[in-house]
């Protein structure tokens, strides 16, 4: 019994799942594209964003390729301790698009 309980949710749940990704296949898009959510994710995150682009289609149709560190910012104060801390001011990261 139990047995024929997990094989009939486990069917029906594949079931439910593949209604699910072909109505999702088959609305047009809509909202924000891949590249602005990866950029506002990453701006969000404290990074400073640089796209670099190949291809000359719209934004809107590009995919991101691979996102890399850039350069890090940091400066290091010794004032009123032994020890200096060091702060970082700013992070760079480079966002490889494909139009």
């Amino acid at each position: 019994m139990k047995r024929y309980l997990t094989a009939t949710l486990l069917a029906a749940a594949a079931t439910s799942a593949s209604l699910a990704v072909s109505g999702v296949a088959n609305a047009a898009p809509t909202g924000p594209s891949e590249v602005e959510e990866t950029v506002k994710t990453l701006e969000a995150s404290g990074y400073n964003v640089v796209l670099n682009r190949t291809g000359s289609e719209p934004l809107s149709s590009c995919s991101v390729e691979s996102v890399r560190p850039g350069q890090t910012h940091r400066t290091v104060d010794s004032r009123g301790s032994s020890t200096p801390s060091e702060t970082i001011v700013a992070e760079t990261v480079y966002v490889d698009l494909a139009c």
